[in-house]
Parts: structure tokens; C-alpha cells; sequence
């Protein structure tokens, strides 16, 4: 089967489960489709060696649709664009849920196909199984939220199984009359290939909720890494988060 239609029929039987009258489930579906199919152009080139360090866009849409009060049903849906913001580099969707267990924790396992570029005349396929577990604690004013994560990375020429802690803290700000939530975090990641941390995240940004349905988060990440090329990444991220 090829990889690259796995999570479209995987979206396409989920959605079968939902009401399939909601204009926009079709919507975020279509723009997950474009997404996964979206192409530039390939180098037939000789590979040539991927850089240690680059300046990327990224790229986020999340829908989650309410199943009931305890459990969301995810799509997920992501590119990013690379070679200091002049190439897609990376592209993702996914499927998933989202189970509440009381005020404080949620677990969220999810599937991801991933198309990746690194450089040019390099092309690397995945297949991701997540399982994130988050616990989430207002304290005053700030929200404290801990993310735990286990990753099964189905690839060639070898499996991989990875550990991701990420740390985040927010605080409620205000611009003029627009409310923000001001957040910064630190996710490390431990890689069983080397037995070693291999990774390091920073994160700073802004969530504004514009309504009940849509927040929108823009962000900058710094990312060292020195076992992958490129490792070592600046990046600005936008993610959409549309809740039905």
C-alpha cells in the first residue's frame, strides 16, 4: 500500500463515524487533503548533504470535533516550509482522539503520515504512533501544563522509539482591548537509536481566541539538535486550533 494515501483513508473511514452534513468538517478535511498531496518540485538530482542549521516556516491546522464530554475526535494537518523558508520541506496529516480524565489530565493517542524533503534529492517517509499524555494546572493567574509523549516512528531503514517531555507556562496578557495568553516552553527528547537526549526545543509566543470555534497560536522556536541535519533550526510557527 503506499504510504502516502495511508492517512487520507484513514480521515476518510474516521469521518464516516461523524456528521457528515457539517460544511466545516469538509472544509478542514479538504485543506488536510491539499496538504498531504501538495508537492513541490523534486530533484532528480545526486543528494546532496543536508546543512546543520536552517530557517524554517511552520505550518498547523487542528480540528477538534466533540464526541461527547469527555472524548474529541483530532484531525491534524501540517507543512512546513524550509532551505531558509524557500522550499516544502515537510508535510503531515493525521488522526486521532482526545480522552479527558478529570479537571487536570487528558491523553491524546494519535497517527501521523509524514512526507519529508530535508535537502534536495532527499525524500524520507513515516509513519508516527503517539501517545501523549498531558496534565494541565491553573496556579493563580498562570497554567502550568507538563506533556509526556511516546513516539513509535515506523520508517526506513530502521524503527525508531522516542521519549518527549515538554514544560509550558502561560499567563493571560493584554494588548490595547485584545486578550492574549502569553506562553513559553521547553521540550527535551530522549532517543532509544543512541540512548542519549538528543533534542532540545524553545518556545515563545501568543494564543488569541477570536471565538468559540477558532484560536490561533504565532510562535518562534529554537531548536538544537545535533544528530539530525539539519539540527540545529530557527523557526516561526503559526498553528490554527478549530474547535466544533
Amino acid at each position: 500500500m503506499n504510504t502516502e494515501s495511508r492517512p487520507l483513508q484513514i480521515i476518510l473511514q474516521s469521518l464516516d463515524l461523524l456528521e457528515r452534513d457539517r460544511p466545516t468538517i469538509r472544509l478542514l478535511l479538504l485543506s488536510l487533503i491539499t496538504i498531504l498531496f501538495f508537492t513541490s518540485s523534486i530533484s532528480h538530482a545526486q543528494a546532496r548533504p543536508a546543512p546543520e542549521e536552517d530557517t524554517q516556516q511552520w505550518n498547523d491546522i487542528q480540528l477538534a470535533v466533540e464526541l461527547n464530554k469527555q472524548v474529541d475526535f483530532n484531525l491534524y494537518g501540517t507543512f512546513r516550509v524550509g532551505r531558509d523558508i524557500t522550499h516544502l520541506v515537510e508535510r503531515r496529516a493525521g488522526v486521532g482522539f482526545t480522552f479527558k480524565l478529570g479537571k487536570y489530565l487528558s491523553l491524546a493517542p494519535n497517527y501521523l503520515g509524514i512526507v519529508m524533503r530535508p535537502s534536495e534529492g532527499r525524500k524520507v517517509n513515516e509513519n508516527r504512533l503517539t501517545f501523549p499524555a498531558t496534565v494541565r494546572v491553573p496556579l493563580g493567574k498562570f497554567v502550568l501544563s507538563d506533556r509526556n509523549q511516546i513516539e513509535r516512528r515506523l520508517r526506513f531503514p530502521l524503527d525508531s522509539t522516542r521519549y518527549r517531555n515538554r514544560l509550558q507556562i502561560e499567563h493571560p496578557i493584554k494588548i490595547g482591548e485584545t486578550s492574549l495568553q502569553l506562553f513559553a516552553a521547553d521540550e527535551v527528547f530522549y532517543d532509544w537509536s543512541f540512548d542519549a537526549w538528543v533534542r532540545n526545543r524553545f518556545f515563545v509566543g501568543l494564543s488569541r481566541k477570536f471565538n468559540k470555534h477558532f484560536t490561533g497560536d504565532v510562535y518562534y522556536m529554537r531548536q538544537n539538535d545535533g544528530r539530525s541535519r539539519p539540527g540545529d533550526l530557527h523557526v516561526i510557527g503559526v498553528t490554527y486550533r478549530l474547535r466544533y
